[in-house]
């Protein structure tokens, strides 16, 4: 998994409450168990048409937002089903940080163990960036998850807390097994000692 220290980028408005994992990923993109190829079809529904020509008027098909790494989102973002593919589309589209004044459960853990930064801000926080967001290709936004800190493209900052655990997890590019597989050593010489005590086994 990639670190995640800072991230510099376009923020893309996204003010709906209530984006569930079909709305990022619809079901019919679900056959794949591969992490890539999947951000053609983020926000499918939402993005392309029935004959699958872009509805021009959806934030990530306007030029401007289509290099989007950030997204500041409505609350409750990510609930419905708890498919991981949610995050690995938005993840391989581009976007590395999704920042909504909540988010589901499932979808939040699944976010921190693929390399996204999940943010979660007071309302008035949210609509401050949402406004930032909306200034087109002028809606950078520098990350840093050192300092807890986004800074806006006037230069405004606004913290942000995260547990501690996952702040470590993200910015040292440990996901599960790469939590475990920093105990190889121990673990190798735990099956050593047990091989040698069992040998039967």
């Amino acid at each position: 998994m990639d670190k995640f220290t800072t991230l510099t980028g376009v923020a893309a408005p996204l003010p709906i409450r209530n984006v569930d994992t079909d709305m990022i990923i619809p079901k019919q993109f679900l056959k794949t168990i591969q992490r890539s190829g999947l951000g053609k079809s983020l926000f499918y529904e939402m993005r392309f048409d029935q004959q699958g020509t872009e509805i021009a008027d959806f934030v990530l098909n306007k030029p401007a937002y289509r290099d989007a790494k950030i997204l500041v989102a409505g609350d409750n973002f990510g609930c419905g089903s708890s498919r991981e593919h949610a995050p690995w589309a938005l993840l391989d589209f581009g976007i590395r940080c999704v920042i909504a004044t909540d988010f589901a459960d499932i979808f939040y853990n699944n976010c921190f163990q693929n390399g996204i930064l999940p943010i979660k801000l007071p309302q008035d926080d949210v609509d401050k960036l949402m406004d930032d967001a909306e200034r087109g290709a002028n809606a950078t936004m520098t990350i840093d998850l050192e300092t807890q800190e986004i800074r806006g493209p006037d230069g405004g900052v606004i913290k942000f807390e995260i547990d501690a655990f996952k702040k470590h997890c993200l910015m040292n590019g440990l996901d599960n097994i790469g939590l475990t597989l920093e105990k190889s050593d121990q673990i190798a010489a735990y099956e050593e000692k047990a091989a040698t005590a069992r040998p039967w086994l």
